[in-house]
């Protein structure tokens, strides 16, 4: 990819960086932290690799991306309104009653593959949707993300063996090794480290790097898709909980914590003074 096409993805996920806090605050409920970590590689796949139509969200042979860390929802509707799927207008009615947008995505909304809620799942129904495919002779790619402490659950690694064992190299997960989950620092609740010589473990293909990096994260996204030895792909992308916003990051307090006016106005103009070249 050209170096022009990267910077448009940086800016992108700028603005979409302010998206999630506008979301987050005006809902006076959500998911921050974890919605910036993963919005540069959700920017990534939706506007240079997913096989998508926003006109045509159920067409046949789409790519499909499930959120297996549902929580972290506002960071993808930023994405799917910007895509197209939906009118940015409906951002506003975040957590409402009546609207598309819940905490969780939930099917009826244009764009969503996967109810995401209870952690540990999501892999799993990514790995049904990859064999599916496999049956069907589709040459569609199934993208699954999950957080660091999802990884605790045990479900996440009786799926990434059954992954292997069928062969699944149409499956590309990826672990958003934020470093950070609800009650502190994932090292210090449960470690997952080594994660990578785990997944490689495993039998998958596994690729580290830096996940705020678009560079990186459009590098690593290529080589996954090009994958076809047999083996299901795993992107370990290290990032930043609440990255881009100083006193979120690394900040387990801004899990589920949404800002009060001052943090609203503090977090946008940080976001705002973001020199896209040198982030990441």
């Amino acid at each position: 990819m050209e170096k022009a096409e990267i910077l448009g993805l940086k800016r992108t996920a700028k603005e979409l960086r302010k998206a999630i806090i506008d979301i987050v605050y005006k809902a006076q409920s959500g998911h921050p932290g974890g919605s910036l970590s993963e919005i540069d590689m959700l920017v990534a796949l939706y506007f240079s690799r997913l096989n998508v139509d926003p006109k045509d969200p159920k067409g046949k042979g789409r790519d499909k991306f499930v959120l297996s860390k549902g929580h972290a929802s506002p960071g993808l509707y930023a994405v799917l309104a910007e895509k197209g799927f939906f009118p940015k207008k409906e951002l506003d009615g975040f957590r409402k009653i009546g609207s598309m947008l819940q905490g969780h995505p939930e099917l009826a909304t244009p764009g969503i593959e996967y109810a995401g809620g209870s952690l540990g799942q999501g892999i799993c129904f990514a790995v049904g949707l990859a064999l599916a495919g496999k049956l069907d002779k589709s040459k569609a790619k199934v993208v699954v993300m999950i957080g660091d402490g999802e990884a605790q659950e045990g479900a996440v690694w009786e799926a990434s063996m059954a992954a292997h064992f069928h062969k699944l190299d149409n499956l590309i997960a990826i672990l958003d090794k934020n470093q950070v989950q609800e009650t502190g620092r994932t090292e210090e609740v449960m470690a997952i480290d080594p994660a990578a010589e785990k997944w490689k473990a495993f039998g998958w293909n596994v690729a580290e790097i830096n996940g705020h990096d678009m560079g990186q994260v459009v590098d690593a996204l290529g080589r996954a898709w090009s994958m076809q030895n047999g083996k299901p792909t795993m992107i370990v992308s290290n990032t930043v909980k609440g990255k881009g916003v100083s006193f979120m990051e690394l900040n387990h307090k801004f899990h589920g914590k949404a800002p009060n006016e001052e943090e609203y106005k503090k977090a946008i103009a940080e976001i705002e003074a973001i020199d896209v070249e040198k982030f990441g």
